[in-house]
């Protein structure tokens, strides 16, 4: 969610003076313009003389994302404080990518998630990337194009609609380009892999005595894959730890760890080869290639794991650390003014987005072979008389993985101009498409894969074949598989090929060709907006001591529809490796109208060099849930220039997004860490153990068995388990109540110092929350009482009272807190000879961070836990002589919890000291440029300079898996 490089520079203010907009600037917050020019900034509608405005407003410039060297351009946002939790690299790789989403880049603003945040281009939406969702990928952003990267905390819903509640980020974009530009840029990690690429070509031409412009750009980027085996850290068995149950502490003593880092850690009892038990003990005997099974050390309590031996490595499992991703950007940029009255504008984009992960393999738990299975006999002969249960990781069936391939296009077109010398007019139409193919490689159909293992030898010819070639009336395998086949006809000319279980690289090229399937799923998201507004002033009737009263009004129509298409084997349920999914469908419109006046009331007065006030409305009505209405206050007040003084109280809201209203009912399948087990009894609320007592004796368990109960050690109830997900058609908007205050210091005895500190409170009420299967088991025996909403999605085993089922969707039922401060400082001076410093520090204090699952729950505090950092900064010093220019940048951020509070109160001794917390980020950056002339600049750079490594038993944090990485690029202008 977080991590890479920041060469960042920061200005704190409201306003700037020129002089300090002409140094670079990671976090530029205002600027006025040299001539006066009033511009639209963001956050507002009205047209300004300056960005003297209440929201705390950060703008991360061009000239920030050049040079901190990052191809994919969250690498650099995500120092930001309020974006430190986005989502990019290893969140969106291998394992860890979420179904369709693989290599994207989301904004997660405030910790809020993705969903709530806003993302804008040239202050209009953008087309969503994720079907069902309004999460947008920055990969379809074009980087070279970009003026500045602004982010706005509070108020957004009221300016711009509904998914803004934690704020809105906006991309400028560059427009007047007149020339050419060419840029390219190359770079590798210091162990020669994790390779980036990117290119871009602009050309742009004035017409018509400057009256009309028009620009075209072409830009190309491309990511290297990274597998978790080329880090020693995450693929070599030896040096690739994970942090345990304590053997050695049972029973538990409070002044021993109970947990402690373990390498060569392995999935117990399942191996890449086979894990074969012959006697049905659930201990396997030997391995596929016929060798005595070496368990290792058996870790108990441990989730299923072992230390050593011949199960099946964790290093390596989850696939990829970072996914191959190649994105093809081209975009038209055009306007032209006919007369001041009447000025065209027209944007168009199209991106072509592919990426691809390898995840982890396919496994066998406890699969049945029968007595005459054929290879069965040929290799264990009369040592398995009964048959055998094979239990293994099938890294030799191909690797899981995905392939996505996005095209995104955007149409802007429309009119603007001057009704009068104190009022304008905007009319413009937004037309947004995504279209989606992701490919799902390597997944098993389930009755072919059952037809397959169940291999005997036909006594005609004594030739291994399989069973249904020779019983075509049969069910498939029904000791694995209950049902005739469904995608194949049984009988001698299926084409069924019979496949071997036994040994590590024993199934044949055939058998897997006719066994495995790549999986096809489409889906399409559209986005309509018209919109139209008058924004001015009342300066030709009156005007106050500050100035004219400026207003914006005007009405919005927004249309969406999303649509996912599933293979046709999946709708079918026809997979081994994934349950039944469902088409989604759905789609709503929502009708808008607003409001903003902009009251400045005092200006250049004693005791009141500036006093404002501002405000805004908007009134909604979706098709989905009716009318809403959101609103924003504010007000800046400078005694004198040197101080100013801002706050702003805003209530804004999300509407339900169309998977969380129309999503289906789809099988699913997911671990759950059982909280009733021992292991887990003790790390929840003083409600749980209670809790889980009543659960388990509601069962009819007794208590000897409630006291044995210990799913943990139980291999066959550690598996993933099979559950169900959906939508709800009865969900309602969340509503965030927003207040910020800040001051602005821009001292007149300090030349080029400027600084800020900024405080938020943000209160989200209603909060539509979709728990995971684990978080519904926790939170079902974590609240005062077995009677909510969780409970009754939790199913058990009524024989052993072990997890057996779940149900998850999305609920009003949350509320978030989150409050905190930004603060900033930017110090830039010439000098005769030496040349000109800039000095910039850009940082957070995250105050609260708390969740509430459902109403009387217990609240669950997030702060200082990963990726939710106390303390966060980000410094840098820009030298610039002549030619030369030089940055050195550090990202820091504190030391935060690898456990959950709530655990480690209920557990003080959970872990050893130094393993409680994951450690600092301490990351170094070094960018050096030189430009040849005006047209040429050559530069150099190198991020994580010291190759800072993540911590122990973490493949990413606090810093990226890459470890240092080095490029070089060059700009040409013409």
């Amino acid at each position: 969610m977080f991590n890479r490089t920041a060469f960042a520079r920061t200005l704190m203010a409201a306003s700037a003076i020129s002089a300090i907009c002409a140094a670079p600037a990671m976090a530029q917050e205002s600027a006025s313009g040299d001539d006066g020019e009033t511009i639209v900034v963001t956050g507002s509608r009205i047209q300004r003389s300056d960005y003297n405005i209440a929201n705390p407003l950060v703008t991360v410039t061009a000239e920030t994302l050049e040079q901190a060297g990052n191809v994919q351009i969250i690498d650099t946002l995500r120092q930001n404080p309020a974006l430190i939790a986005s989502f990019g690299g290893a969140q969106t790789s291998g394992s860890q990518a979420s179904f369709g989403a693989v290599g994207v880049q989301l904004l997660n603003l405030r910790g809020l998630g993705e969903n709530r945040t806003l993302v804008l281009v040239n202050g209009r939406r953008h087309v969503a990337s994720l079907s069902g969702s309004a999460a947008v990928d920055i990969n379809t952003i074009p980087d070279d194009l970009i003026e500045g990267v602004d982010i706005l905390t509070g108020g957004a819903s009221a300016i711009y609609g509904a998914d803004g509640v934690s704020g809105v980020v906006n991309f400028r974009l560059k427009r007047d380009f007149d020339g050419l530009k060419a840029s390219g840029q190359v770079g590798i990690s210091s162990r020669g892999d994790a390779g980036q690429r990117y290119g871009s070509l602009t050309y742009g031409k004035n017409f018509a005595d400057g009256r009309g412009n028009i620009a075209l750009s072409y830009e190309f980027r491309e990511q290297d894959r990274l597998s978790s085996f080329d880090r020693a850290r995450t693929g070599n068995p030896l040096k690739t730890y994970g942090i345990v149950r304590n053997p050695l502490d049972f029973p538990d003593d409070p002044n021993v760890p109970d947990r402690v880092p373990t390498n060569n850690l392995r999935y117990a009892d399942s191996s890449m080869g086979g894990a074969i038990d012959v006697d049905f003990d659930g201990i396997p005997d030997f391995t596929g290639e016929g060798k005595v099974y070496d368990r290792g050390t058996l870790l108990p309590s441990s989730g299923g794991l072992t230390q050593g031996g011949d199960s099946t490595p964790l290093a390596g499992y989850q696939g990829d650390l970072q996914a191959y991703n190649r994105v093809h950007n081209f975009n038209l940029l055009s306007h032209y003014d006919f007369s001041d009255a009447v000025k065209f504008f027209f944007e168009a984009k199209y991106v072509k987005n592919r990426t691809r992960t390898v995840s982890q393999p396919s496994f066998d738990f406890f699969t049945y072979l029968t007595p005459d299975n054929a290879y069965l006999q040929d290799q264990f002969g009369d040592l398995a008389p009964d048959g055998a249960l094979v239990s293994r990781d099938n890294f030799d069936m191909g690797v899981r993985g995905e392939k996505n391939e996005r095209e995104t296009m955007r149409f802007v077109g429309g009119f603007e101009g001057a009704i009068s010398e104190h009022a304008r007019y905007e009319l413009s139409y937004t037309f947004g498409q995504t279209k989606s193919k992701v490919l799902l490689t390597d997944y098993r159909i389930g009755d072919r894969y059952w037809a397959s293992i169940d291999a005997v030898r036909d006594p005609a010819t004594g030739q291994i074949v399989c069973r249904s070639d020779l019983d075509p009336t049969g069910n498939i395998n029904p000791d694995n598989y209950d049902a005739p086949a469904t995608t194949f006809t049984p009988g001698a000319g299926s084409g069924c090929r019979p496949m071997n279980l036994l040994g590590n690289g024993a199934p044949s090229r055939e058998a897997l060709d006719w066994v495995n399937a790549d999986i096809m799923n489409r889906a399409k998201i559209q986005q309509h907006v018209v919109s139209g507004s008058i924004s001015g002033d009342f300066g030709q009737f009156f005007e106050l001591p500050g100035g004219p009263v400026g207003f914006a009004i005007g009405g919005e129509y927004r249309k969406e529809k999303s649509s996912f298409v599933p293979d046709d084997l999946l709708q079918q349920g026809a997979l081994a490796d994934f349950s039944l999914q469902l088409p989604e469908r759905g789609s709503f419109d929502v009708k808008e109208a607003f409001a903003e006046l902009s009251v400045p009331v005092l200006k250049d007065m004693p005791f009141a060099h500036t006093l404002s006030f501002g405000a805004a409305l908007r009134l909604s009505d979706y098709s989905t849930i009716g009318k809403i209405t959101t609103w924003k206050v504010d007000g800046t007040y400078a005694p004198i220039a040197d101080i100013t003084f801002r706050g702003t109280w805003s209530e804004a809201v999300r509407a339900p997004n169309i998977t969380e209203l129309f999503a289906p009912m789809n099988g699913s399948y997911d671990f759950i860490g059982d909280p009733c087990d021992p292991v887990y009894i003790t790390e929840g609320t003083q409600y749980r153990a209670a809790n889980c007592q009543a659960t388990l004796s509601a069962l009819g368990l007794t208590p000897a068995q409630i006291a044995a109960f210990n799913p943990e050690n139980d291999p066959t109830a550690t598996v993933s388990l099979p559950g169900n997900t959906g939508g709800n058609r009865n969900l309602r908007e969340e509503t965030a109540r927003t207040w910020t205050a800040g001051v602005v210091l821009r001292p007149s005895f300090i030349p080029g110092l400027i600084a800020s500190f900024d405080w938020y409170d943000i209160k989200l009420k209603n909060a539509i929350n979709t728990a995971t299967a684990e978080e519904v088991a926790e939170l079902c025996v974590d609240q005062p009482s077995l009677d909510n909403v969780f409970c009754g999605n939790i199913s058990r085993d009524p024989t052993t009272g072990y997890i057996n089922g779940w149900f998850v969707q999305p609920q009003n039922v949350a509320n978030f807190r989150t409050s905190g401060a930004d603060f900033k400082m930017n110090y830039s001076f010439d000098t005769a000879k030496t040349g000109r410093f800039a000095f910039s520090l850009v940082g957070g204090y995250l105050n609260k961070l708390e969740f509430v699952p459902t109403p009387g729950a217990t609240v669950d505090v997030d702060r200082e836990e990963a990726y939710y950092p106390k303390w966060n900064a980000t410094g840098d010093i820009t030298w610039t002589l002549d030619k030369l220019t030089v940055n050195y940048g550090i990202s820091w951020f504190s030391k935060t919890r690898r456990y959950e509070i709530e655990q480690t109160n209920a557990n003080p001794d959970i872990a050893a000291p130094e393993y409680l917390r994951y450690k600092e980020k301490w990351q170094h950056d070094l960018y050096v440029a030189y430009d040849v002339d005006e047209r040429f600049r050559f530069y150099v750079g190198a991020n994580n300079l010291f190759d800072q490594q993540p911590s122990i038993a973490s493949s990413n944090y606090p810093v990226s898996y890459v470890g240092r990485y080095m490029y070089a690029g060059a700009k040409i202008t013409m």
